[in-house]
């Protein structure tokens, strides 16, 4: 004898509340909660037949570009390390099913590379904020980049740790010009050495 397996029919498809989702029923019953565009992509319409494997297919795929659509927001921004991208990943609690395959779109839209990012961050934080190569060692350690890299990069860049240091100290004057020299001369050394900055460029800039 010869069973049928018969498929379930979409008997019904609801609007959500907030207008950008629908909820699909089949037989009479909900099935699934899905994006519009991603209704609209998989051609699906009352009186369509859907397997469990498909609503299982559908959602997945749903689900993978509702979230790799916010996460190009997110990687878009501004260039993000690898680490970055995963703590994101954790924050918003995406599926460790999808990780990977996420993970993998981005490097290939060229949105996900700690080399390159870690050459922009560089350059960023010593053009904007006179960081000292420690504080950017210690900065892009935090980000998850790897040693080697860092090494890398910094040596590339020659960071000008006294040029940093000397506009830091004129953009600051004023926390110590109620001081005596002395005194003055401590309180920049003590503010150079939190910044990074090696003893050999204080003493440059301090006496």
């Amino acid at each position: 004898m010869i069973h049928f397996i018969l498929m379930p029919f979409i008997t019904a498809v609801k609007i959500q509340k907030f207008k950008k989702r629908v909820n699909i029923y089949l037989d009479g019953k909900f099935a699934f909660g899905l994006d519009l565009e991603s209704f609209v992509r998989f051609g699906l319409k009352v009186g369509g037949k859907l397997s469990e494997e498909q609503v299982n297919e559908i959602t997945k795929k749903a689900e993978f570009q509702k979230v790799l659509d916010r996460l190009l927001i997110f990687a878009t921004l501004r260039p993000r390390s690898e680490k970055e991208i995963h703590n994101w990943m954790i924050r918003k609690k995406v599926n460790e099913n999808i990780k990977k395959g996420l993970i993998d779109r981005i490097k290939n839209l060229d949105l996900l590379d700690d080399r390159k990012f870690a050459r922009w961050w560089v350059d960023q934080r010593v053009a904007f904020k006179n960081k000292s190569s420690r504080d950017l060692d210690y900065e892009l350690r935090s980000k998850g980049v790897a040693k080697d890299i860092i090494k890398e990069i910094l040596a590339e860049t020659q960071v000008d740790e006294l040029g940093s240091a000397k506009h830091l100290i004129e953009k600051n004057s004023y926390k110590w010009s109620h001081f005596s020299g002395i005194i003055a001369i401590r309180k920049k050394r003590i503010f150079l050495a939190r910044k990074g900055f090696t003893w050999d460029v204080i003493r440059k800039l301090t006496g």
